[in-house]
């Protein structure tokens, strides 16, 4: 069996994503990238988390074809394998919820904005919300073209400064250095959700927390200068 360690890493991360509440039944899949030797591993499709088992998992080529395994992955894989031929020098995991919260802010065509420390804390300003994809895009290889969609809509922007996004109509992607800091992230995201649609439940047309405020948040815990946490 190939790439056991990463295969064992890729695993954890898709039985976190219903422990965290993230997912229902199979909506979601999480994944894993050996840069050394271009590969990933990822949730085989359909499959309910309550059997999946560590074998199961499907490795492919960062052309989305698959490589080892005897089931079918992940619809989305040909998204997965997009975002790691741009970012794969420093984005190692990758997930996909349909997680209701960063769903309803995807489904209303609405980046979050940033109201507070808490998502400052992660995301360097707003969670973005990439455009809808066309009739012809979803026509013609819909999961490629929403990864294609998801880079475009970085173009100008660090990834790792803002590890996750909203697609149009669709819902969260997110990602970090491994599959487990894409889980991670997976979880802020979702919860900087909630926070934030409440915030304008609570105070209709707040602005977004101050830039110094949101500069300083981040900067501790990423910057050059970090001291948030244990060295």
């Amino acid at each position: 069996m190939m790439l056991k360690e990463l295969r064992d890493e890729v695993y954890e991360a898709n039985m976190d994503l219903p422990k965290h509440g993230l997912v229902v039944f199979t909506w979601g899949n999480a994944s894993g990238l050996d840069r050394e030797r271009g590969l990933f591993v990822i949730k085989p499709s359909g499959v309910d988390y309550d059997v999946l088992k560590p074998e199961d998992l499907v490795i492919c080529d960062l052309d989305g074809k698959v490589v080892e395994g005897t089931l079918n992955p992940s619809s989305d894989t040909p998204t997965h394998a997009c975002l790691y031929r741009a970012w794969g020098d420093r984005v190692g995991g990758v997930v996909h919820t349909h997680s209701s919260w960063a769903v309803a802010w995807a489904q209303a065509g609405r980046s979050i904005p940033c109201y507070g420390t808490t998502q400052a804390d992660y995301f360097y300003g707003d969670v973005p919300c990439m455009r809808g994809l066309t009739e012809e895009e979803i026509a013609e290889a819909y999961e490629l073209n929403t990864g294609r969609v998801i880079v475009e809509g970085f173009e100008g922007l660090d990834p790792m400064a803002q590890p996750g996004c909203l697609v149009r109509n669709h819902g969260p992607f997110s990602w970090g250095v491994d599959a487990a800091a894409a889980v991670y992230h997976a979880v802020v995201l979702d919860e900087v959700a909630k926070m934030a649609a409440r915030t304008e439940l609570l105070a209709p047309g707040v602005g977004p927390a101050p830039q110094y405020l949101q500069d300083k948040h981040y900067q501790r815990k990423h910057g050059p200068n970090a001291y948030y946490g244990q060295k």
